[in-house]
């Protein structure tokens, strides 16, 4: 009695073009996604692919989780590194973070 019915009114007709404009939008966003994300990462990897590449036997390392060492021995996968007198360890080639300049280990009093 004192609440009056509701009715559903008719679906209006959407504004022409809409959908072009989420697909524009999407492509813009996938293409500014690639410039800030994907495309840096890719330059970093290809740079730290190029580094490890280049390693050769007397450079000066630091690895990724810190230690510093020469390398005294070079394998496909592996390097093996001088980090005090007699003690070498054994690392993978991916986890050299920086080739240092020489004469570094001296200098910080690491050999």
């Amino acid at each position: 009695m004192f609440i009056s019915n509701a009715y559903a009114q008719g679906a209006g007709g959407q504004a022409a073009g809409g959908e072009f404009f989420q697909i524009g939008f999407l492509v813009v966003l996938f293409g500014l996604f690639y410039f800030i994300a994907i495309r840096p990462q890719r330059k970093r990897q290809k740079e730290h692919q190029a580094m490890v590449g280049a390693l050769s036997k007397g450079d000066e390392v630091i690895t990724s989780s810190g230690i510093l060492g020469k390398i005294t021995g070079l394998d496909d996968n592996y390097i093996t590194l001088q980090v005090a007198s007699n003690v070498n360890l054994k690392f993978q080639r991916v986890h050299i973070n920086a080739v240092l300049p020489k004469g570094t280990l001296k200098s910080v009093g690491a050999e």
